[in-house]
Formats: C-alpha cells, structure tokens, sequence
C-alpha cells in the first residue's frame, strides 16, 4: 500500500524531492538562469526518477541550451505545443499577435500562418476556432516534422511557396513571426539564443525588413479583401514598412506594444479591390 500522506516515509521523500530542487535552482541561477526556480522544477518533471538524465539535462541547460529542448515542450497561449531540439521556440512576445488574430479569424474562416516554426501560431489559432481552416508553412524541414506532430497541417516551403492555389484571394487572418532581427544586432541577442537557435530563423538582413516585406507580398496574394495580416516587429520597423503596405493596400495599421511600451507586431487590412 502507497504510504498514507501525513506519514513520516512521505515527509521525507518531500524533504528530499524539496532538497534537490533548491540544489537544481542554486545551479542553475549561478549559470545564469533568470527563472531558475520554475526551470529546475520543469527538469525535474522532465526527468522523472532518472538521476543521470535529470544531471544531463542540467548540464545542458547550464551551457545554455534552450530549455523547450530539454523538456520537449513550451506553454504558449495557455496551450502545451511540442518542440523539438533544433526548432526555434516561441517566445511570450508573439501572444498578444496571437490572441489579435484569433479575434480577427471568423469560425468558419481561412488562416495562413506564415514561417510557422513549431507551430505554435496554428496550434492557437486551430484550438481557438475549431472550425476554421488552419494552414502553415515552414522552409525548414525538422520544424516541418514537429509542427506536424502539433497536428498542424503544414506545407514544406518558402514564406506562400506550396499552398493550394484555391486559397488565393480566400483567407481571412494571415500571420507570420518571420526573421526580423537585424543582422548587426544579432550579436546583442541572449547568449544561448546566438550559440544554439538557428540564425535562419532570427535573421532579417540589414534593416531586418527582407523577410516582413516578403510576407506582407504573400499575403497581399492570398487575403480576401478586409483580410488580416499580422506580423511581428521591432524597433522602427513599423515606420519602414508603412509605404510598401500602403502601395499593395493595406490599411487600418495598428502597432502592438508591450507592457514597455516597445513595437511587438503590426496588425492591418487589406482594402477592397486590393487582393491579389
């Protein structure tokens, strides 16, 4: 029989279980690790009773790797999505762009998501409206895999390279979190995002615009008109994009901010007789 709760076997294996997620913590926050506490709790979960693969995983974490890698998993939006070694993880800061198109994509509606990564966009957007049409893409084929095993449906190509050529002109909601750092910043991003995430992922050239545009292009294509694109930004790239989203008919540009108050994304409609 399992030991009763307020026995004295089960006080101690708590000691014991406490003990060792103090230790994991005083580790790790000596490496650097900000939330420290909540990370050893996840390894330790991610673990189990296995003591040698739960100090693999601290090592790893302690050089930096990231720790949706570790553990296999990120909550984003309040949804669990899969993330596999390799793949770029999704970050806090893409929720508010998230929740945005979510409120803009009709029940029944069309979304694209662009540069879907692990997923995490479509998952939200596939959740929150279950009977909308829900469609990714992905140039990189080990992120193609994972957003697959999210139970996205996923095409393999560049930015709108791939889609079925009967969504032109029907989608309701097209999102993207595409690279945008950058490249001279770049070296100003965390250490473990320089050293392990793939800079495919990060870098937008010289203003970090090259891939934005590419998107707003895309989606200009396949919005039907009053369609949504929504993309993540940052600095003054809002300002910069703002004469090319004009010229192929967007309007209504709202940025999103942070509790900061710095640029997150920019959302916008593509007027009437624009689509295509």
């Amino acid at each position: 029989m399992p030991p009763h709760p307020g026995s004295a076997k089960t006080r101690d294996v708590t000691t014991i279980e406490a003990g060792r997620l103090r230790a994991i913590a005083a580790e790790l926050c000596r490496a650097g690790c900000a939330a420290a506490g909540d990370e050893a709790a996840e390894l330790l979960a991610a673990a189990g009773p296995d003591a040698v693969r739960l100090a693999q995983l601290v090592e790893r974490r302690r050089t930096g790797e990231p720790l949706a890698w570790l553990t296999g998993s990120v909550s984003f939006c309040g949804e669990t999505v899969l993330v596999a070694p390799g793949v770029y993880v999704p970050r806090p800061q893409s929720e508010a762009l998230t929740r945005a198109a979510v409120a803009r994509l009709p029940d029944h509606g069309v979304a694209v998501d662009l540069c879907t990564g692990c997923g995490a966009i479509a998952v939200v957007l596939a959740r929150r409206r279950p009977r909308a049409r829900v469609v990714a893409t992905e140039i990189d084929a080990t992120a193609v895999a994972c957003a697959g095993a999210n139970g996205v449906e996923v095409i393999e190509g560049d930015l709108a390279a791939g889609l079925p050529p009967g969504l032109a002109r029907r989608v309701d909601v097209v999102t993207a979190v595409v690279p945008y750092v950058p490249t001279d910043e770049l070296r100003l991003l965390p250490r473990d995002v320089v050293a392990f995430e793939p800079r495919r992922a990060l870098d937008g050239g010289p203003d970090g615009t090259i891939y934005l545009a590419g998107a707003a292009l895309a989606a200009a294509r396949l919005l039907r008109p009053g369609g949504s694109l929504l993309v993540e930004i940052g600095g003054d790239q809002a300002a910069l994009l703002e004469p090319l989203l004009a010229e192929l008919g967007y309007r209504g540009i709202e940025v999103l901010t942070d509790a900061e108050g710095d640029p997150r994304a920019l959302c916008c409609r593509l007027s009437a007789g624009q689509s295509g």
